[in-house]
């Protein structure tokens, strides 16, 4: 498969933020906990140089435990602040704060040595389609105050958002970067919804999802499904659709229906705790 993605008004809003970097304290990133990496746009590194940074991990209730230490430690390594969350709810909330606090630290201490004591922290929160930013915003703001969707590209335009006197954030629309070098960043970004369903072939995806569950999460199938994993990819489609009764007109088995199935189980944590790229790997 070929992942190629980046409509118009991602080149707009990238021009923007270079500009509204300017007035920034802090960045907060938001990065998909199950693909960490893949889900991370590299031009926000340059962006946000010589900014404090803070990356959260959102979605950490889907992915897997121990990854999820592993990916803290490694971005701790960047120099970037890490929270791991479900931005649905407000569990957590107040660990961000504190950690905002402690990133601006030398951000705070300076103004107040220049005699500026009221002048909130300015963190622009960033991130690719549809990792949850407008969720967190709502859930830490703790009111409806920007756009929310389970579709990429629901946030369009920049607003600011004063959470109190000592915070404020500059919400962004998620931005892709213009082309995946790596084709599997394609696939990762594909699995968790980042990428518009309408433009992916689902039956190719959920195979490729079969390949990565069998090789790091074996019996993870069989428990769900009742399937040999020792069959190949295609096999294992075609005992789901059987053992699920995704029939299609004339009585014939519906692959795509059950290759539907598969992805949308995997996004709602209906599969378990899994996380689809290691950290140690990455390094090699």
């Amino acid at each position: 498969m070929q992942f190629q993605w980046y409509p118009g008004h991602m080149t707009k809003a990238k021009r923007q933020m270079q500009e509204d970097i300017k007035l920034i304290d802090l960045v907060i990133e938001l990065v998909d906990a199950r693909i960490p990496l893949s889900s991370r746009n590299p031009d926000i590194d340059e962006l946000g140089k010589n900014k404090a940074r803070l990356i959260i991990m959102n979605k950490s209730d889907l992915s897997d435990e121990n990854q999820n230490k592993e990916w803290a430690a490694y971005f701790k390594k960047m120099g970037c602040y890490v929270v791991g969350l479900d931005a649905r709810t407000k569990a957590g909330m107040k660990t961000v704060t504190n950690v905002v606090m402690e990133a601006c630290k030398e951000k705070i201490e300076r103004d107040r040595r220049r005699g500026i004591l009221n002048r909130p922290v300015r963190a622009m929160v960033v991130g690719i389609p549809n990792v949850g930013k407008s969720t967190f915003i709502n859930s830490y703001a703790g009111k409806a105050c920007a756009k929310t969707g389970n579709k990429p590209g629901v946030t369009k335009g920049k607003q600011w958002i004063r959470l109190n006197k000592n915070l404020e954030l500059l919400d962004t629309p998620g931005i892709l970067w213009p082309k995946f070098e790596d084709q599997m960043v394609g696939l990762r970004l594909a699995l968790i919804g980042a990428i518009k369903d309408e433009i992916l072939n689902i039956d190719e995806l959920s195979l490729e999802l079969i390949k990565v569950l069998t090789r790091d999460y074996a019996g993870i199938l069989t428990d769900r499904y009742g399937v040999d994993e020792t069959q190949t990819p295609v096999k294992i489609l075609e005992q789901i659709a059987e053992n699920r009764k995704c029939i299609s007109k004339g009585n014939e088995l519906d692959y795509s229906k059950a290759a539907a199935l598969l992805i949308d189980e995997f996004r709602g944590g209906k599969l378990g705790k899994i996380t689809l790229e290691w950290p140690q790997v990455q390094a090699e």
